[in-house]
């Protein structure tokens, strides 16, 4: 049985996850009460034949706070019983989820006359913390639309064949913020920018003009041969700390050439040493 536990703050996401899992073969439990996931997991084991072999379930600040507290001894429990489980949590900027409930007119569940909605959104971190220290992703969804969430959710959960750690090699933009979700960042906007040349300026680091530019460059042979030492002797020592996810972040100016050269050539050489090597480039175009 694989079992995958969604969590995160109102209006992060956590619909959008539990409907691209259901599509993809999941069998998802929408507000699953905490001190449950021991039975789930007891009547897994002992009814193999009637249990789906794939589980999601959302688990977030509906559910008792009392119970919430016990999230870690809940979910020790249930990785005692020897079944895959992986912790999902999604979060996004105040700001923004403010604005996500004022535009949908949602009510909020910790909302009352007592708590505006501003309050409830800082309580409800407060009341989740104990979910978000456990997750094995998190993912930031504050500029995220519906259709790039479930990119990432595709990419990031359903695009793991074999068992061991998920490796994203990640391109993108200072100008549009650092991912918040990266386990490493390194910072390529020292390197010569293909924007200033105006016959590459509308290419990206995926076309050959682009490539052949940075290829001859050599800062950017320097800059990779030191990035790839560094990744080659440590993202082992991740996969050997039992992490099941790890986000390594490159970074230029847009997010449109140096960083999605090197994240391609990053992830290319990397693959034939881990075996789930992924690559994204969340600015490109």
């Amino acid at each position: 049985m694989q079992l995958i536990i969604v969590s995160g703050r109102s209006g992060s996401g956590k619909s959008t996850a539990l409907d691209v899992l259901e599509d993809h073969g999941f069998y998802c439990i929408d507000n699953l009460p905490a001190a449950l996931l021991p039975e789930l997991a007891e009547r897994a084991l002992l009814h193999t034949e009637l249990m789906h072999p794939r589980v999601a379930v959302s688990i977030d600040a509906r559910n008792l706070p009392s119970q919430l507290q016990r999230f870690p001894e809940l979910l020790a429990d249930v990785r005692a019983r020897h079944i895959q489980c992986h912790v999902l949590y999604l979060d996004a900027a105040d700001e923004t989820l403010l604005k996500r409930f004022s535009e949908t007119r949602r009510r909020h569940p910790l909302t009352n006359d007592q708590r505006s909605l501003g309050e409830a959104i800082a309580d409800e971190k407060v009341l989740l913390g104990s979910i978000a220290d456990l997750a094995d992703l998190r993912i930031d969804t504050t500029q995220l639309n519906l259709y790039q969430l479930r990119d990432i959710l595709k990419l990031r959960l359903l695009n793991t064949p074999e068992p061991g750690t998920a490796f994203l090699i990640e391109s993108f933009g200072f100008k549009r913020g650092a991912p918040v979700d990266a386990d490493l960042v390194f910072d390529v906007r020292c390197l010569p920018n293909p924007y200033w040349k105006p016959e590459l300026r509308a290419q990206s680091g995926l076309d050959q003009g682009v490539q052949e530019y940075l290829a001859a460059q050599s800062d950017v042979g320097e800059m990779l041969n030191d990035l790839l030492a560094y990744l080659h002797k440590w993202l082992p020592r991740f996969a050997a700390s039992n992490r099941a996810y790890v986000t390594v972040a490159i970074g230029c100016t847009g997010g449109q050439h140096r960083s999605v050269y090197l994240a391609e050539r990053l992830g290319q050489a990397l693959r034939p040493l881990l075996k789930n090597v992924q690559i994204r480039h969340r600015d490109l175009h």
